[in-house]
C-alpha cells in the first residue's frame, strides 16, 4: 500500500500528537492544540494535522502553534469500505497514520477533534511503556460499569466478547503497529464484511484486535454523556470528549455547561471568523427537568461500578497491557 506525504515543515522530534479532520472541525481540532501545549509547555512532540480529499488552512494568527499540516494521499487504499452518508473516505485515515509516517515518528498519538483538553503531561503519556502491544486506548462507555458487555460490532460478526476502546484518542507504537499488521488486517477485515460493519475504522481496530491492546485510564479520554457528566466535574479528567452527535458549539437545547460553548466561541471569532459561530440554546437544562433528575439517577445506581472501573487506575499514567 503506497502513501504520500507532503508536510508543511520537516519533523522536530520523534513523537507527535496528530489530529485528521477538514475545515469543518479545524477551529475545535486547533484549540485542542492549544490546550495541550498550554497543558505541556515544555514538550517533546509535534503537534500535526492530517488530511487527504479535504485540505485545510491556518490562520496567521494561530502560526505560534508551529502545527505541522501533513497532506497524506492514500489513493485508493479504502476503497470498498463502507461510509456513513456525506463522509468521504478520510474518516480513515487515522489507521495508515504510522505507515505513511513510520520514517519521522516512534509514537503517535491519535485525537478526535472533538475534544476539550483540561490538563495532563502528554509527553509522559507517549512514553508510556505498552508493552507489545500496537496501541494503546480508553475502554469505550459502553464497558465503563459492564466491563463484559458484548459491543454491538462483536455479534453482528459472530465474534466473542472482548474489551472494547473507543477510538478517539489513540497511542500508537508505530513499529508494533507496523510489525502486526494492522492496517492491511482492518483494510481486508473492513472489505470483506462491509455489509455487516457498524461506522467506520473503530470496530474495525477492535474486531482485528479483539482485546489485544493496552488500556489507558479514562482521564485521558473521558467520553462525556449524560451518564457521566457529574462523575466528570468531580474527577476532573485531561481530556473530555464529545461523543455522539451533540457538540457544545451546537447545544441547541443548554445540554452542556455554558463553560464550553463560550470558550469555542471566543476561540473562533478571534482566530476563525468566517467559520460559524457556536449556537446560543434558547435555556439551560433546567435543575428540576426530567432529563435532570434520570442523570442523578443514572449517577446514583452506577456509582459503584464506576468507583470499581477508576478504581483499576491508580494513576493517571497507569497502563494495563
Amino acid at each position: 500500500m503506497t502513501i504520500k506525504v507532503n508536510a508543511s515543515r520537516p519533523a522536530a522530534h520523534r513523537k507527535a500528537i496528530i489530529f485528521c479532520c477538514d475545515t469543518g472541525y479545524l477551529p475545535y481540532a486547533s484549540l485542542a492544540a492549544e490546550q495541550i501545549l498550554q497543558s505541556t509547555p515544555r514538550h517533546d512532540f509535534d503537534i500535526c494535522i492530517a488530511f487527504n480529499e479535504r485540505p485545510v488552512r491556518l490562520p496567521e494568527s494561530l502560526s505560534h502553534l508551529n502545527i505541522r499540516l501533513l497532506k497524506v494521499d492514500i489513493g485508493t487504499m479504502f476503497e470498498g469500505l463502507r461510509l456513513d452518508a456525506g463522509k468521504s473516505h478520510d474518516v480513515y485515515l487515522r489507521l495508515a497514520l504510522p505507515q505513511a509516517l513510520r520514517e519521522e515518528y516512534d509514537r503517535i498519538l491519535y485525537m478526535d477533534a472533538d475534544i476539550y483538553v483540561q490538563s495532563g503531561d502528554f509527553s509522559a503519556l507517549m512514553d508510556c511503556d505498552l508493552g507489545p502491544r500496537p496501541l494503546a486506548a480508553v475502554r469505550d462507555n459502553i464497558q465503563w460499569r459492564t466491563p463484559t458487555r458484548r459491543a454491538m460490532q462483536f455479534k453482528r460478526l459472530g465474534l466473542p466478547s472482548a474489551p472494547y476502546f473507543n477510538a478517539g484518542i489513540l497511542l500508537m507504537d508505530v513499529h508494533n503497529y507496523m510489525a502486526s499488521n494492522l492496517l492491511e488486517k482492518c483494510v481486508d477485515l473492513g472489505r470483506k464484511e462491509a455489509s455487516r460493519m457498524i461506522r467506520h475504522d473503530q470496530n474495525l481496530y477492535n474486531s482485528v484486535l479483539q482485546g489485544n491492546w493496552a488500556e489507558l485510564s479514562p482521564f485521558w479520554n473521558w467520553q462525556y454523556s449524560w451518564a457521566a457528566r457529574f462523575f466528570c466535574d468531580v474527577q476532573g479528567p485531561h481530556v473530555i470528549h464529545f461523543i455522539g452527535n451533540s457538540k457544545p458549539w451546537k447545544d441547541t437545547d443548554g445540554q452542556f455547561p455554558p463553560r464550553f460553548r463560550l470558550h469555542y466561541s471566543r476561540f473562533i471569532r478571534a482566530h476563525f471568523p468566517d467559520h460559524p459561530d457556536c449556537h446560543i440554546p434558547h435555556s439551560q437544562l433546567p435543575p428540576d427537568g426530567v432529563r435532570m433528575r434520570k442523570m442523578l439517577i443514572k449517577h446514583l445506581l452506577s456509582s459503584k461500578a464506576i468507583g470499581r472501573y477508576l478504581g483499576r487506575f491508580p494513576t493517571d499514567l497507569t497502563v494495563i497491557k
